[in-house]
């Protein structure tokens, strides 16, 4: 039978950083690619640990896994991406046990994101937990926690409001192009970068703007061609980028590339030119700000626009902390439940060997000794016995580990 109790001397962590103390450029060094993500699940297997997910987003790079101490996540993070140990202790957090899982259930809830509610993030840590079970890197533990997660933020969705109304920041994108760029049903539009920001943003400007001037670029041109198509957009092919950037009046670049795609070396500018780079890391350039006319702005800018919407949601949030308290109420009893019952079954197993040489020894010394009644008076006996200790260690004030060891050691035991 395969053994999933976590060893009592590693602990669940969540180390990381986010939008909260880091800013784009931070993000961006610690950023993971798929490659970089894959590699580190692969170091991680090196390294001993046995079980872990990893996620990285425009917004937030971030490991849930049992390590002994968590520097051993810091490093694996630091290891695969651009970031330094140094930076990471500047912006960086590290979350142990419960204060880990209450951090999972808010990230995957929205209640975390740079603009709450967002709930892109679930299918984030979906996807990273496929990615380390695929790899033999997902324990009981992480698999139910994930599942409770996606259980609470399912439930935040459909029983409260707080993702209600257009707020994400392809949506804040398009409201400042509306805002800040006149006649823009006339602009030239271009973006660069057709993935799910890119995507979202895409469908926003044409729904809002009314705008039939938008040109689509993608290093893969039958990404941008599938888009287009839906859309009735024009594609150009990435070789044209630095051609129809003169063209453009206002440019949205959400790649997903390592290193800054656009710089003031590839402009050639006769009008002004508003860029709205939504990557991360960030793929424009901050020197294309030194040319006469042209306006940079960044996500986090974005992100930080805050509406009616957005007031509305925040109503929301107690409804939504009073879901994540009672799935994560459910998961907490589980791990309890997890921990102990080897622990309770090998007790029970030891009170029944004592029975059953005890009730062997009476049969021989008592005459007519009814073995049948001893039966099922010894069985309640260690049924009520072993249920006052999981009522012991159910308690919220137990100290499981210590309770577990005091009892393995009086009973001379051994959980298997």
């Amino acid at each position: 039978m395969e053994n999933n109790n976590v060893p009592k001397h590693l602990y669940f962590y969540s180390v990381g950083l986010s939008y909260k103390k880091a800013d784009a450029e931070v993000r961006g060094k610690f950023s993971l690619d798929a490659i970089a993500k894959t590699r580190l699940l692969e170091q991680a297997k090196e390294e001993g640990i046995e079980s872990l997910i990893v996620t990285s987003t425009c917004n937030r790079t971030e490991i849930y896994g049992f390590a002994e101490h968590p520097f051993q996540l810091i490093k694996l993070i630091c290891d695969n991406s651009n970031g330094s140990v140094d930076a990471f202790q500047k912006v960086g957090f590290v979350y142990k046990n419960q204060e880990a899982i209450s951090h999972m259930f808010r990230v995957g809830t929205g209640l975390d994101s740079q603009i709450l509610g967002d709930f892109e993030i679930i299918s984030q840590i979906k996807t990273s937990f496929a990615h380390s079970k695929s790899m033999g890197l997902a324990n009981a533990f992480l698999e139910r926690l994930v599942n409770a997660v996606i259980q609470a933020s399912k439930k935040i969705k459909n029983e409260t409001e707080i993702s209600s109304g257009a707020t994400s920041v392809s949506f804040a994108s398009v409201q400042y192009i509306i805002k800040n760029v006149e006649d823009i049903g006339n602009k030239n539009i271009l973006l660069f970068g057709t993935g799910k920001i890119g995507r979202n943003t895409c469908e926003n400007l044409v729904k809002h703007t009314k705008n039939e001037h938008i040109t689509l670029i993608n290093r893969t041109k039958d990404k941008a061609e599938k888009l287009a198509g839906k859309l009735n957009l024009i594609v150009k092919d990435y070789s044209e980028l630095h051609l129809e950037l003169q063209n453009a009046d206002v440019v949205v670049v959400a790649t997903g590339a390592q290193n800054p795609t656009v710089d003031k070396a590839i402009l050639n500018l006769k009008k002004p030119l508003l860029i709205l780079d939504l990557s991360i890391p960030k793929n424009v350039h901050e020197n294309v700000e030194e040319l006469e006319g042209v306006t940079l702005i960044h996500m986090d800018y974005l992100s930080q626009l805050t509406d009616e919407t957005l007031e509305n949601r925040k109503l929301h949030i107690p409804a939504a902390e009073a879901i994540i308290e009672e799935v994560k109420e459910e998961f907490v009893t589980w791990t309890k439940g997890r921990k102990f019952a080897p622990t309770i079954n090998a007790l029970k197993e030891k009170l029944n060997a004592i029975k059953v040489s005890e009730l062997d020894f009476q049969s021989r010394k008592i005459a007519d000794f009814n073995e049948a009644q001893a039966e099922i008076i010894s069985n309640r006996i260690i049924q009520k016995i072993t249920t006052h200790f999981a009522n012991h260690l159910k308690d919220d004030d137990t100290m499981v580990d210590e309770s577990i060891e005091w009892i393995e050691k009086v009973f001379k035991i051994k959980a298997s």
